[in-house]
């Protein structure tokens, strides 16, 4: 599938719960989008993980013509974090197709809730990226309840879901079919469509037999440590 397929709306707003993989598809996405020769802007507001953040990337997605704008680290414990001024291009240049990876929760979510009435105006999405290895979402009710606080929390609502089941680099087939079921049963309790399954390379091509479409990455954000 193409990233233009997901990104059918001109924003797409990434969110999900922490370690749900939301900044490995939000930066894959960039660049996907950029091969496309779409003009792409992706915001980092994610102030709730410290570890994967987009702008740890920031020289792969500028080479690439992927702009990048980051909320302000040195505020990131405060109760409404410094955003950068940038994000008003995003909301406002129509010509931009945006990317904002929100934090990973509904505390990390509301840096966005001052900015909801421009996002309702703008042609935008919510995504909430789903991962089935993370012990507060694998259940359908309690993945619902998380998004419903970070919908509330937001003041916007969701309209696509991702499947981006994975143990890091241990993920198989298994673990993102898993996925697939639960992503499924948030759907038919919510009403809101899958979008796709993220897989990486070596294993997209193993579940072309999904009822929704695969979108294949490669592994761009890695641990400090790594």
């Amino acid at each position: 599938m193409t990233a233009s397929t997901i990104c059918s709306h001109r924003i797409s707003i990434i969110t999900g719960h922490y370690g749900t993989g939301k900044t490995e598809f939000a930066v894959n996405l960039a660049l996907a989008l950029a091969g496309e020769g779409k003009r792409v802007m992706i915001a980092d507001l994610d102030i709730v993980n410290p570890y994967f953040r987009s702008r740890e990337r920031k020289a792969l997605l500028e080479d690439a013509g992927v702009r990048l704008i980051s909320s302000s680290q040195s505020c990131s414990n405060a109760d409404l974090p410094a955003l950068p001024a940038e994000l008003l291009s995003v909301l406002e240049n129509r010509g931009l197709t945006g990317i904002l990876d929100i934090g990973g929760d509904p505390v990390g979510a509301r840096v966005l809730a001052r900015f909801q009435p421009k996002i309702v105006q703008e042609d935008s999405q919510l995504i909430y990226v789903l991962n089935a290895n993370r012990p507060e979402v694998r259940e359908a009710e309690h993945a619902i309840e998380y998004l419903r606080n970070i919908e509330a929390v937001t003041g916007l609502t969701c309209t696509g879901i991702i499947n981006n089941t994975h143990l890091c680099g241990e993920t198989t087939e298994a673990d993102i079919r898993r996925g697939a079921a639960l992503s499924a049963a948030v759907s038919e309790k919510t009403g809101i469509p899958v979008l796709c399954h993220v897989a990486v390379e070596p294993l997209a091509d193993t579940l072309a037999d999904l009822p929704e479409p695969v979108f294949p990455i490669t592994i761009k954000m890695k641990k400090p440590w790594e």
